[in-house]
This record gives C-alpha cells, structure tokens and sequence, in this order.
C-alpha cells in the first residue's frame, strides 16, 4: 500500500516533535526512518498509527486523503504498527493474545483462529507454542505474537519502531525475513531505527531526520559517512582507545562459584588491573550478567575470595561494595537503573538522602542542572525519567554514578542508542578508565567488544574462556567461540558449568 503524509506538525509544549515532514513510502517496498534518538521518528509514525493526532498536514493512503485519529481507525485502513515494548498481554496465552481485535469478539471460533495463526506462523517461519503465556516468550517472540496478529486484521502497511532493540541475532534473522516477505507481497514495510547497519541490510529507501525536520531522502545502499553527516550534521569519530591500564590489581577473583536456578560457573583465577576495560562476550543467559551482579555485591559466591583493590570483599553486604567504590549499571533502565515516575532532580535528591537524613531541595536542584548540562541531558530538573528517550535515560544514570569509582560494572552500555550517544557514553568510560576506573560490561555487538576492551571473556552455557587480548581477536573467532568452541587456540580459565533443573 502507498503511503504518503504531507507536512505534517506536532508540538510538545516548546519542543517541534514534527516540523513540516513530508514522506512517501511505495507499495511493495521497506522504507526507513533513520535518525538519533529524539529526532521526531517515533512522533511521526504515531501521527501515521492513531495514537497521536496531527496538529496540521495530511494523509493520503492509495491516493485518497484520509483522516485517522485512533489506531482503531488506522488498522480499518491498513495500518498496524509493532511498538518497540510489544502492546501485549504477558499473563494470556499466545493463542489468547492472537485473538485481541478479531471479528466475533467472544464469540470467535478458536478452532478456525487456531487454523489462521498455524497457517501464518507456518508462512513466516516463526515457531511458536500457541498454549505459552506471552510473558514467558523472548521480546523476539513477542514481536513475532503481535506481528502475526495485525496481519491476521489485514494490515497491509506494516509498521517496525525500533525493532532490532533487545532481541537475539537469529530472531533478527527471522524479523528481516518477514519484512522482504511482506514486501514481496505487495504491503509496505517502514523501518524505524537509529542504527545504520540494520538499515542497510534491510531497507529499499531512506529517510533521514534530525530535530523533528526531514534533512533527506537517499535509496539504499548509501555511503554511511553519507548518513552519519545527514543524523548528525557532522562528521563523527569514535573516541580513541589506548590502553587505560594502570599498577596495581582492581579486582581479583579466586576460586569463585556462582550458582543459578540453570547454571553453575566456576572461576579458578582472575586478575584485573586498574583502568582496564574487559568485555564479557556471549549469547543472553551464558552467565556474564551473573559475574557482573557477584562483582557488585548483588549475588555471593558459595566458595573462594572476591577482592577490590586489594580488600576482601567475601560476602560482604551490598552497601560494602558501594563504599568500596562499586558501580552497577543494570541493562533495564527503568526497572532496575532508575525509578519510574521520579524526576532527573529527584533522582539527584535520592542519591543525595542516601548519604544523610534531610535533603537540600535548592541544593540538589543545582546539582540536577548542573548533571543535565554536563552530561548533555535532554530534559529539565522535573522532567520524569520515563519521559527521556533512550540515549537521554541513560546519559541520567551516569550522571547519578559516584566519581571516583573504583570498579564499573555494566550491563550492555550503549543498547537501543542512535550513533552519537553511543560514541558519546563511550567518551565518558573511557575518560573514568584514565582516572583509574576499571570497567567490565556486556555487549551483544561484538563490534563493541572488539572496539572498546583491552581483554575479553567470551561466555557460553556457563562457561568462560580465559581472557583474551581483544588485539587477538577477530570478529569470525569471536563468533565461533560464543557458540561454543571456547577452546579454539585459547586454554580456559573455567570448568564446564553443571546445568540444573528451572524452579517449578
């Protein structure tokens, strides 16, 4: 289906959400929106899905001006769009969440709904278990739900926010798979992203946004510096990753287990210098976020001795850890990084009260100022957390992040954001790596790994490979070992992992 919106103007308060933008999208084809985050993307493909309405422009499906104001009124038109947190309902089945918004209502047919959602899983290769509650399914799997239920309603203009954020390679896979499907068919794919690579490998066409204004309008493949300029008006360059490493042992580990309902990980020897960057390499559950949460006092070890800088820290309470100079930035902002429903200045004020019984209110509303211009936030002092993009939420969380500390440990640093907030947090670690901080995280961009280590541990079903010069490594080796071939040209630090039984 051809889609086409004209001038199209949104306002948030003082912020131009959508300033004039104009986009055409030809049946039959997968067109991106690419820009950083805040750039107006996920506004405009609201305005287009019903769940904003314009404040001025028009739009036109098939030539034929129309007017939605509900996304009831966009899936009668065609147009069904997968948020980037799926709209679902966890506690009901896969089944029971096909069938929300078929004809019939309560009186559907399961058997011949049954036949439908078989019949369109079959189509698309997405095997799914139709008796599974949903919120036992990955975020992959969820996509996958939902995006066999609005083509089960007809949508014939299909809509992707942000969709590669959080899910697996395979299933990033099986996304792009459907999406030339549907392409192929006839209907209209439109591609939300930030990240330039997905892009590529996906997309027919283009459009670029910077500021809530369309800034171009290239086909595909196109020459990144090309894009990058477009996103961001300039050129960028990573920052420059000299070794960081200094005298003296940061953390030490000896003769560690780490126990889970799945996994048990044994660490005979590990020894980390003071501004050294590790990466933890591996697919999601192979047991990196475990030794990250042992690290920060979250877990214990059931044998051995865990040291920082030098103090034995063995079963120690949590807030030891954080007087010794810990940090943990956890993956889910705002379940585990920050509070939902607090303000950036009330953030600074919780931080502060930990340290004291009264708070000073014009105190900390300063230092919230003063966090939000020098970490470049894109919010005020009352705005709510929820409310910042992605890159901006966690701008928030290193800005509440005591200096100095002595070990940071994080969990996929830079996931969900555009270009220039990824090379930006990086600028802010590695200049914390200078000062004497030692910083081990995930990633599941093995270009990061690559890029920003001085050492890596690649993880795989609970065991981990000794670390690795990351200058040693390659991209294809890095791979191999994540899937299991932990002993290719390397000894091992670690002893096959005991699986156990989940918890019924």
């Amino acid at each position: 289906m051809r889609v086409e919106l004209h001038n199209i103007c949104k306002r948030f308060g003082s912020v131009q959400a959508n300033d004039d933008v104009s986009l055409i999208v030809e049946a039959g084809s997968i067109h991106g929106l690419l820009g950083e985050n805040g750039a107006g993307k996920s506004t405009l493909v609201k305005i287009l899905s019903g769940f904003m309405t314009r404040e001025q422009g028009s739009l036109q499906l098939e030539g034929h001006e129309v007017n939605i104001k509900t996304p009831a009124d966009a899936m009668q038109r065609g147009i069904g769009m997968l948020h980037q947190d799926p709209l679902d309902f966890p506690p009901l089945s896969v089944l029971d969440n096909f069938m929300v918004g078929q004809p019939g209502g309560l009186f559907t047919h399961r058997r011949e709904v049954i036949r439908k959602f078989r019949q369109l899983a079959v189509q698309f290769n997405f095997a799914l278990d139709i008796r599974q509650p949903v919120g036992d399914l990955t975020v992959g799997e969820r996509q996958q739900v939902e995006i066999l239920r609005l083509l089960s309603l007809g949508v014939k203009t299909l809509i992707l926010d942000e969709p590669t954020t959080g899910i697996s390679a395979s299933q990033k896979d099986a996304l792009f798979a459907a999406a030339r499907l549907l392409a192929s068919q006839g209907k209209s794919v439109i591609f939300v992203s930030h990240k330039l690579e997905d892009v590529d490998e996906l997309c027919d066409r283009v459009t670029v946004m910077r500021q809530g204004r369309v800034v171009g309008n290239l086909p595909i493949p196109a020459p990144d510096a090309q894009l990058i300029e477009l996103i961001f008006g300039e050129e960028l360059a990573p920052p420059a990753k000299n070794s960081t490493c200094q005298e003296g042992v940061a953390l030490a580990l000896e003769n560690i287990t780490i126990r889970s309902d799945r996994l048990n990980i044994q660490v005979n020897h590990l020894t980390v210098q003071q501004g050294e960057v590790i990466g933890l390499a591996g697919l999601e559950g192979s047991g990196q976020q475990l030794l990250l949460q042992l690290c920060a006092g979250l877990l214990q070890s059931s044998t051995g001795c865990l040291q920082i800088k030098g103090i034995d820290l063995t079963r120690q309470p949590y807030q030891t850890y954080l007087n010794t100079g810990v940090g943990y930035s956890p993956a889910d902002r705002l379940r585990e990084g920050l509070v939902n429903g607090l303000s950036i200045h009330e953030h600074v004020a919780l931080k502060t009260s930990s340290q004291g019984w009264f708070v000073d209110w014009k105190g900390t509303l300063k230092q919230a100022q003063t966090a939000i211009s020098l970490f470049n936030i894109r919010g005020k002092p009352d705005t709510k957390v929820e409310r910042l993009s992605g890159g901006n939420q966690q701008r928030t969380q290193l800005a509440l992040l005591p200096v100095p500390l002595n070990l940071l440990l994080m969990e996929h640093p830079t996931r969900g954001l555009d270009i220039g907030s990824t090379l930006w947090v990086w600028q802010q670690l590695l200049a914390r790596c200078e000062g004497g901080t030692t910083i081990l995280f995930t990633s599941s961009d093995l270009d990061e790994i690559m890029q920003y280590s001085d050492r890596v541990i690649v993880f795989s079903g609970g065991e981990l490979s000794e670390p690795i010069d990351a200058k040693k490594l390659t991209v294809e080796r890095l791979g191999q070992m994540i899937g299991g071939k932990l002993h290719y040209d390397s000894p091992v630090m670690a002893k096959r992992s005991t699986k156990h039984p989940a918890k019924r």
